[in-house]
């Protein structure tokens, strides 16, 4: 089963760009590498999100990236599903931090439960055919809404959401253009590009970058 094992941001500066995830207590789930000279301009199209405990988990999160430089664009408050906040990164990518719970049971653990790389598709249902095709295993599915494909254990859960939906999700313009500054790796052997632009390289080659 193919499945999404790390993540790699692509970043103008990556010095800063070190500084910031180390301070923000974000290094540990994605890599980083220079940009390339490709622009990219407004909403890139995805969102990488944690799944955490309870509340005080999302507003340590919130608070530790702000601290280190990000740009609030959703206060951690409470909401219909639970409990979440977003930011945005100096270097331009949006991080989703959510619970489930509505209240807190204790002090915050610090613990992340999960990565999902919310991609924003086009057409979710084409894209969920062709990453099918790939050797992919859907886990959920809502039409053309939302599809949550099976992980292997260890790595990131990929997940698709309407662009535009996901745009208004984590509160920002929905368009955008050029390079999406991101590389997924993938456990599989051969490179590919889907549907909306994002490019999949084998996870070993990505590591060696």
């Amino acid at each position: 089963m193919t499945s999404l094992a790390l993540l790699t941001l692509e970043v103008a500066d990556p010095t800063a760009a070190e500084a910031f995830y180390t301070a923000s207590g974000l290094a540990a789930h994605v890599r980083l590498r220079a940009a390339t000279d490709e622009p990219s301009e407004g909403f890139r199209g995805f969102a990488v999100s944690l799944t955490v405990a309870q509340p005080a988990d999302v507003r340590a999160l919130v608070g530790a990236a702000a601290d280190a430089g990000a740009t609030v664009l959703k206060p951690a408050t409470k909401s219909f599903w639970g409990y979440g906040g977003v930011v945005r990164a100096p270097d331009g990518t949006v991080w989703k931090f959510a619970s489930s719970a509505k209240k807190d049971t204790g002090p915050a653990t610090g613990r992340v439960e999960r990565v999902v790389l919310l991609l924003g598709a086009g057409d979710v249902a084409a894209t969920k055919e062709f990453y099918v095709g790939r050797g992919l295993v859907v886990a959920r599915s809502f039409g053309r809404k939302y599809v949550e494909f099976a992980g292997s254990g260890s790595g990131v859960t990929l997940a698709l959401y309407g662009r535009r939906a996901l745009a208004k999700d984590v509160g920002v313009p929905a368009d955008g253009s050029g390079s999406h500054r991101i590389a997924l790796g993938g456990d599989g052997a051969a490179s590919f590009t889907d549907p909306d632009g994002f490019v999949w390289e084998p996870a070993a080659v990505t590591t060696a970058r």
